[in-house]
């Protein structure tokens, strides 16, 4: 498949936190030895307020800098961690960029390839899509996923214009090879043997997708400049590449050892760095691996040395907290059962009307902006807060979550329930006006002071474990 499709932007994301895999190993040795040869590097670690729709709002929010959203026609959010299977996740992520309610969006899963095959169909769609991917994979403790795995996300704006990077094709290969799974009723993955995965998967399907895809596009495999495949399995990529014909120098690094396997989500977060560090006639070459395999060609074209800086997987990268506690990682996802105190006991029901009719000053965080005055409010009410307007229903919409704020006060609270204590929060002014009160996140303890530049990132609110349901909202974060 070939036509005139490429990708117009790119961005990703990666929690701030990093767990050092030899903390993993010391914990868990006693019983697993064998993990002490994986315990180099360091793997992405959500904070309990991320989860898979959070982190594709921050990867689409990079993607779209300094562009304008109203050209989106459709959102696709591709994972296999998607917090919720009867709501569209997608439509939240929709909501919390701004996007118009005349949009397509649409889930993908089933599949670790998941995110290349949204790419492949965003492509062949014809409409300017803003392709997501997305992961927040589970292991059981002491496992070798545990290691390997990492959470993050990416997102790719595609379409017709002017492509920093043009399709020039991308085949498929579809077949049940089953190196791992996991079922509806559990909660992590089960995979197979790693050298049947190796010798009978990568090495035989990678390279069959990729010679079609060659031979589709009359490209031979030694002009490949860069060559993106998630694969922790050793020495596997450079195998698959010279089976291929591919050049040893074009094998991207995998980013193991500095944010782990982010699933879904990573061919990807490998794409979006290829592009970052590419120079115009760039040809780019993405496989994904599971139940077959996708592969696609870019070329890279002029526009990208036009294209505004995206923070994309190295400013994710730089965006970094050494954590060396294992059990905060457990504890933050649910592998142990803390006792949380009387004051976790609270009901979190969700007025599912409330939430649907504040729904834009929720989760798009709109406030609003006096027509008569100019002042800015969070929330927007009826009346100007400006005590020399007080104009009555003068309110146009004001979007906050882009704009810079600063800290005007703060309370480190030990007393009230927090999954990360102490919970932290304050008010906060906007640049250019309008103040609220905000939860912070992302912040080192002790580490608060008033004027403090701060930015707003889309969050978890609460967990309602009681019926299953997950409210998010926007938080404070320091800019670092």
């Amino acid at each position: 498949m070939a036509n005139d499709s490429g990708i117009l932007s790119y961005g990703a994301y990666l929690p701030r936190r990093r767990l050092q895999r030899k903390s993993i190993a010391a914990a868990n040795s006693w019983f697993a030895p064998g993990l002490r040869g994986l315990a180099k590097g360091e793997r992405a670690m959500a904070n309990w307020d991320e989860d898979t729709v959070t982190m594709a709002v921050e990867a689409a929010r990079d993607c779209l800098a300094g562009l304008p959203p109203a050209g989106v026609e459709q959102l696709i959010l591709a994972s296999t961690t998607h917090p919720f299977d009867d709501r569209q996740n997608s439509a939240i992520v929709a909501n919390a960029m701004h996007l118009a309610s005349a949009l397509g969006v649409l889930d993908v899963t089933g599949s670790q390839r998941a995110g290349t095959s949204a790419l492949i169909s965003a492509l062949a769609g014809g409409r300017k899509s803003l392709v997501t991917a997305s992961e927040h994979r589970l292991a059981k403790a002491a496992s070798p996923q545990e290691m390997h795995y990492g959470d993050g996300a990416a997102a790719l704006l595609v379409g017709r214009g002017a492509p920093i990077a043009r399709l020039v094709g991308s085949h498929s290969e579809t077949v049940d090879f089953v190196h791992q799974f996991r079922s509806s009723e559990r909660a992590h993955d089960y995979a197979w043997e790693e050298r049947w995965i190796r010798d009978e998967g990568y090495m035989k399907l990678v390279p069959a997708a990729l010679a079609a895809l060659f031979k589709a596009t009359g490209v031979a495999p030694a002009a490949v400049t860069h060559f993106c495949l998630p694969c922790t399995l050793p020495r596997v990529v450079p195998g698959v590449a010279k089976r291929a014909g591919i050049a040893e120098s074009a094998v991207r690094d995998n980013l193991a050892a500095v944010c782990g396997d982010t699933g879904a989500a990573h061919a990807l977060v490998m794409l979006a760095q290829a592009l970052a560090q590419a120079k115009a006639g760039d040809l780019i070459a993405v496989a994904a691996f599971g139940q077959g395999c996708d592969a696609l060609l870019f070329e890279v074209t002029d526009a990208i040395a036009a294209l505004p800086p995206r923070g994309g997987v190295d400013g994710a990268l730089a965006r970094r907290k050494e954590e060396s506690n294992y059990l905060r990682f457990l504890a933050f996802n649910d592998h142990i059962t803390l006792e949380r105190g009387m004051r976790a006991e609270a009901d979190k029901g969700t007025p599912l009307t409330t939430l649907y009719r504040n729904r834009d000053m929720i989760t798009g965080l709109i406030g609003g902006r006096c027509r008569s005055c100019g002042t800015l409010q969070f929330p927007r009410g009826r009346y100007c807060v400006n005590p020399k307007c007080n104009a009555l229903d003068s309110q146009d919409d004001q979007p906050f979550s882009d704009t810079r704020a600063k800290v005007m006060s703060y309370t480190g609270d030990v007393l009230t329930y927090s999954a990360d204590p102490p919970a932290y929060y304050g008010m906060i002014e906007f640049d250019g006006g309008g103040r609220m009160m905000a939860d912070f996140t992302d912040l080192d303890e002790g580490k608060v002071e008033v004027g403090m530049p701060m930015r707003m990132m889309f969050r978890i609110k609460e967990n309602d474990t009681a019926r299953g349901f997950v409210r998010y909202f926007w938080k404070a974060a320091p800019i670092v």
